[in-house]
């Protein structure tokens, strides 16, 4: 019994360098233009497109297997996939020159490939060789390191529709000599493609890296790169338990200051449908928006309810660029922007509704607690917390994203952490909020929701 027409499975094993298989043939391009195809033809309720690991075919990749037939297809590439569309998918005729039709030799490849790999494996074990996938992990900053400086470059944007190495390196200002071999590690990477001497954006980098693009996200992923500053004093951070090298939002330079504002704003723009559908927004008469940055969350609020008026409380640093969003979204009118710390003071009065995400994870556990204090002096009876934040399971190991989290916080923070649904809830009770509960959301974040008798 068969959910679809076809099930096609595709090969995209992912291999070291120099080893054959599917990917570096070429299965993802393979892959998307399949997928591609059967959606132009409307094909999507008939043909299951699902990708697999090795199929023991390596050297004649990329390979793929449509059932119920079982049929095998080596060597499929861009060109073919149209045709296999068309004849095998349209027409329910395979494509007889991609098929493999010696069961018997596609056997003994397949088993000859598996006691190869398993032999190599065994031999890799007794050598006391470094797996691929711990060696990988440890030198992953290199890659990383490589787009990093593409984006402070504005690389991407200097390429444009295609650019040779000393064209960019005239544009950046940089060295021709550095700068094609930037050039050549990103093609590398798949992030360019080099035709010719010439290189030209990849459709993601072309997308997300480049000014001018609606979706450009370089401003943002600024942040990512000033982060990596910090973390390069992690081992001293360990050794002293806390950032080695700290200082205030406030004193950081603007630069900093609009990549930190950007990227949040990138991620509350994203998440803030989903807390606002949680949250409930038709409930909240006014709300206060601790540490606000753009003013995301509390636009989405105003947005969603017509009565609703938000006051955000930040630094004189980011009210500028909260003012700017304001306005844009034509709030000005019901979102307000007061200046203040919330490290200290009062947070104001009358509020029903005390709204804080990505700020708990800044503060120590003492600053939380006299935080949510004040937050629950701010609330009118009846008044609900919502803390939004990377939250930790009980052992403090999951979910990873949290987990490492935690030491972003210490390479930039006096005492901030990530911390666990156990202790917010903890923090919430002392500071007298009752009802208090876990909210998942999906992707990285969850609520943490107290309300005041």
């Amino acid at each position: 019994m068969e959910p679809f027409r076809f099930h096609v499975f595709v090969c995209d094993q992912q291999k070291p360098e120099g080893v054959p298989c599917c990917s570096a043939r070429g299965s993802a391009q393979v892959l998307e233009a399949l997928r591609r195809e059967i959606n132009a033809h409307g094909l999507e309720d008939d043909v299951q497109v699902t990708t697999c690991g090795s199929l023991g075919l390596c050297e004649h990749g990329p390979n793929m297997v449509v059932y119920p037939e079982g049929i095998w297809y080596s060597g499929v590439t861009l060109a073919d996939v149209q045709e296999i569309v068309r004849s095998h998918f349209q027409e329910g005729t395979p494509v007889e020159r991609l098929v493999r039709t010696d069961l018997a030799a596609l056997r003994a490849e397949i088993v000859h490939n598996r006691d190869r790999m398993f032999a190599a494996r065994r031999a890799k074990e007794a050598a006391g060789v470094l797996p691929d996938e711990l060696n990988d992990r440890i030198r992953g900053f290199q890659e990383s390191r490589a787009v990093l400086t593409a984006l402070e470059l504005d690389l991407f944007t200097s390429v444009g529709d295609g650019a040779d190495a000393a064209e960019v390196a005239a544009r950046l200002r940089t060295s021709p000599r550095s700068t094609e071999m930037l050039l050549n590690a990103l093609a590398s990477l798949h992030l360019l493609a080099k035709r010719e001497g010439v290189f030209h954006n990849s459709p993601a980098t072309a997308r997300y890296f480049t000014a001018g693009s609606r979706d450009n996200a370089r401003p943002a992923l600024l942040h990512t790169a000033h982060l990596w500053h910090r973390w390069s004093t992690l081992t001293d951070c360990v050794r002293a338990g806390t950032a080695v090298s700290h200082d205030e939002i406030a004193g950081r330079g603007e630069d900093w200051t609009e990549a930190f504002i950007a990227a949040m704003h990138r991620n509350a723009s994203e998440r803030a449908p989903l807390v606002v559908r949680a949250v409930d927004a038709g409930k909240v008469r006014r709300m206060l928006d601790v540490g606000g940055g753009s003013g995301a969350y509390s636009i989405a609020f105003a947005q969603a309810n017509s009565a609703l008026r938000a006051d955000i409380l930040d630094l004189a640093t980011v009210e500028p660029v909260a003012q700017c969003h304001i306005q844009q979204a034509g709030l000005a009118d019901r979102v307000q922007v007061r200046i203040g710390d919330l490290r200290s003071g009062p947070l104001g009065e009358g509020y029903d509704l005390v709204f804080m995400s990505a700020i708990c994870h800044m503060l120590s556990p003492a600053e939380n607690l006299d935080l949510l204090r004040r937050c629950h002096r701010a609330l009118d009876p009846g008044g609900r917390v919502v803390i939004q934040d990377f939250i930790l399971e009980p052992d403090k190991t999951a979910p990873r994203f949290a987990a490492l989290f935690a030491l972003n916080m210490l390479v930039g923070t006096e005492g901030g952490s990530s911390y666990s649904q156990p202790e917010y809830a903890a923090w919430l009770g002392e500071a007298g909020f009752g009802e208090v509960c876990h909210t998942r959301l999906p992707g990285i974040t969850g609520l943490m929701i107290g309300s005041r008798a």
